[in-house]
Order: C-alpha cells, then sequence, then structure tokens
C-alpha cells in the first residue's frame, strides 16, 4: 500500500491518491469554522478532479474531452489556492501541506500538457 507522498505515474491514479490524501489532511487541521470551511471546498475540488477525469476518459469527442480536462484544472486550481490560503493562515502540518502544494502544481501542469496535447492539429503531410 502506498504511503502519503509516493509518487505514481498513472495518472488516474495520482488524482486519487491526491483526494485521499487531501481527505487525510484535513483530518489534521484545527476544529474552527474557518478551517471547516476550507477543508470542504478542497475536499470537494479535489475529488471533482479526479471525477472529470473519469468522465473525460469516455468522451467521445476531442472537444469534450477539452472541456472535462479543462474542468479537472480548474478543480486542482481551486485545490492549490485553498492550500495556499492554509499556508498562510498556518493551519495544518507544514510538510504534509507542502507536499499536497507540490502535487497539486504537478497535477495541474500534467492535465494542462493533455489539454494542449489534444489542441495540437495533427499533421497529414507525408514524407518525400
Amino acid at each position: 500500500m502506498k504511503k502519503f507522498g509516493d509518487k505514481n505515474f498513472n495518472f488516474e491514479d495520482r488524482l486519487v491518491q491526491f483526494a485521499g490524501d487531501v481527505i487525510l489532511f484535513i483530518k489534521t487541521l484545527p476544529r474552527s469554522e474557518t478551517s471547516r470551511y476550507y477543508a470542504d471546498q478542497m475536499m470537494r475540488s479535489s475529488g471533482s478532479a479526479d471525477l472529470n477525469y473519469g468522465e473525460a476518459q469516455g468522451t467521445t469527442t476531442t472537444k469534450d474531452f477539452i472541456y472535462k480536462m479543462s474542468l479537472v484544472l480548474k478543480e486542482i486550481r481551486e485545490t492549490t489556492v485553498n492550500l495556499k490560503i492554509l499556508t498562510h493562515v498556518k493551519y495544518g502540518n507544514d510538510e504534509a501541506r507542502s507536499k499536497l502544494e507540490i502535487e497539486s502544481k504537478e497535477l495541474a501542469a500534467i492535465s494542462a500538457k493533455m489539454i494542449l496535447n489534444k489542441k495540437k492539429p495533427k499533421s497529414n503531410s507525408k514524407a518525400t
């Protein structure tokens, strides 16, 4: 069984692990109205990224895939901003929060690259 922070190179598995790691991190936050608000937002956005990726896998058009992947990217970025806010107010374990921030940035970069790769026009030129 993988532990927090272990790398996985399957994108879907990384999203699942990220959402799970967010849940584990949330359990460490102080009990307050403020942390509950950001924890709820972060749990929804991190989980939504994975669910939207699952939907993207079932799309039948490039346009629909790009749309679903843009939702994945949006949700990951929302999670990243939540983590930055929690960093600013010094909520949660610094090391765990830092690992989540790094992973969220990596997942966002991968998502953006997947979108760009789908947007690239396919070359039909033949070598002579």
